[in-house]
């Protein structure tokens, strides 16, 4: 780790500036032609996503996040978490069956909810904190454990997703308003404490002009006000433009190839596996 005595030195964290680019370049090259090309508008939302992870995780967001603010560190968890998926990217790597079996389980409501509270608590704890400050390859593994969590949490919201089973918009709006309650109790915590909890941040004088106590109350603050008001507002928005679609006919969630594509898969696989031979004692297929 690169020693920083001052909140705004200049860090060039090596991975994330390699993959950020690879990750565009391979979106690019991914989407540019056949079922899996990509509209303008959905480049354009890719490149503002792409443009998130930037802001993110390079500086002075990533090294203010890394070691002298957990303000910073709760914004920058923000942008990971609330970030999107464009639908080509979706199709490409959830067709492996490993990852389309745990797919299977992330759309359901339950087991998301137990997911995101699990990984935003525990990455927010004092000791992985303090590991992140003082361990860049803990921190890089940590940020794509949160980046991860967010597919999770928007994960039974989607429509995009190949051959889920997508909730009502009433049920994705109920769960999107679970989901912004039950992970941030630490938020509460932040708020109230009147020390600072985190040895990492706390600092002698000041960062930012906040000392610690302050910066961990804004922090608190923060997480809560702005994780209520982005999935309230996408909760209000489906369940609106679901009552405007029932009022005028046209409820029906449209079906994609890739749905009927990875319903094939999911069969194939099944026929294989009932085809394989069972060795004795082996429980039976289904």
């Amino acid at each position: 780790m690169t020693a920083l005595d001052h909140p705004f030195d200049w860090h060039l964290d090596l991975f994330w500036t390699l993959a950020i680019p690879a990750l565009f370049a391979a979106y690019l090259v991914t989407t540019r032609s056949g079922d899996r090309r990509a509209s303008p508008r959905q480049r354009v939302f890719f490149t503002l996503g792409v443009a998130a992870l930037l802001v993110a995780f390079m500086w002075p967001l990533g090294d203010l996040a890394a070691h002298w603010s957990l303000l910073a560190l709760v914004l920058q968890r923000l942008l990971l978490m609330l970030a999107g998926t464009p639908r080509p990217i979706l199709v490409r790597l959830t067709r492996p069956a490993a990852v389309d079996a745990v797919l299977r389980v992330i759309v359901k409501p339950v087991p998301a909810v137990g997911i995101v509270t699990v990984v935003a608590v525990g990455t927010l704890t004092t000791g992985v904190v303090s590991l992140a400050a003082n361990s860049d390859a803990a921190r890089v593994a940590i940020q794509i454990v949160v980046l991860l969590s967010g597919f999770v949490l928007w994960a039974p919201v989607l429509t995009e997703l190949p051959g889920a089973q997508p909730l009502s918009a009433f049920g994705r709006g109920g769960y999107l308003i679970v989901q912004s309650i039950v992970p941030s109790f630490l938020s509460v915590i932040w708020i109230f404490a009147r020390r600072s909890l985190y040895a990492s941040y706390d600092h002698r004088g000041t960062v930012l002009g906040m000392s610690p106590v302050l910066d961990q109350q804004l922090a608190g603050f923060l997480a809560k006000l702005c994780t209520i008001a982005v999935l309230w507002t996408v909760a209000f928005t489906l369940m609106t433009r679901s009552q405007v679609a029932a009022e005028s006919g046209d409820d029906a969630e449209p079906l994609m190839w890739s749905d009927v594509q990875r319903e094939i898969e999911r069969a194939e696989r099944r026929e294989q596996r009932e085809r394989r031979p069972h060795a004795p004692g082996d429980p039976p297929a289904g």
